[in-house]
């Protein structure tokens, strides 16, 4: 029921970032060069995923198996995966990524933020192409450099993003 509820929340939340642009299409202020290199991926025809994740955090490594994202990747070879490691505090995140079978997907971009700044850090990343990051894991889809969906509060449940990716890839006429 608590799932229920927290996607419910996280697509009510969506709805109000569902027409909005990255700001590196709608803004003309240079982003820092991580974002750029994001923005130009998600900014293309595709279906793009964008996940951010931490190898400390509890509900990331849960979603780290070799049943998780690796066989959703897997499964969606047409749409392009963004991995970006944040608020880590400089630890390594390639154990993480070699227990779940990550890093050799054709499909598959990882990345590491340059702070290493924890979740409660003063100089903290809090929002990343103009939109909020407020927990770990958070998973955005994209497609035409536009937010479709958001999930940005816990663990994905791969059936509802399978459903949401599907979805995202329909021709949206608004």
């Amino acid at each position: 029921m608590l799932r229920l509820l927290l996607a419910a929340c996280s697509l009510l939340f969506v709805a109000a970032l569902v027409r909005a642009e990255t700001p590196a299409a709608a803004s003309a202020a240079p982003l820092p060069p991580l974002e750029k290199e994001v923005g130009d991926i998600v900014a293309g025809p595709h279906v793009t995923i964008v996940h951010f994740w931490a190898p400390w955090c509890p509900n990331c490594r849960a979603e780290m198996t070799p049943d998780g994202w690796a066989k959703f990747i897997g499964a969606n070879a047409d749409v392009k995966f963004v991995f970006l490691n944040i608020w880590h505090r400089g630890m390594d995140p390639a154990p993480k990524l070699a227990a779940g079978n990550l890093g050799g997907q054709s499909n598959l971009t990882l990345l590491t933020h340059p702070a290493a700044t924890s979740k409660a850090g003063a100089d903290r990343l809090n929002t990343f192409l103009g939109f909020p990051i407020t927990w770990l894991p958070t998973t955005w889809v994209f497609r035409d450099g536009k937010l479709r969906y958001a999930l940005n509060y816990g663990e994905v449940r791969f059936d509802l993003l399978q459903t949401l990716v599907n979805d995202t890839r329909e021709k949206w006429s608004h």
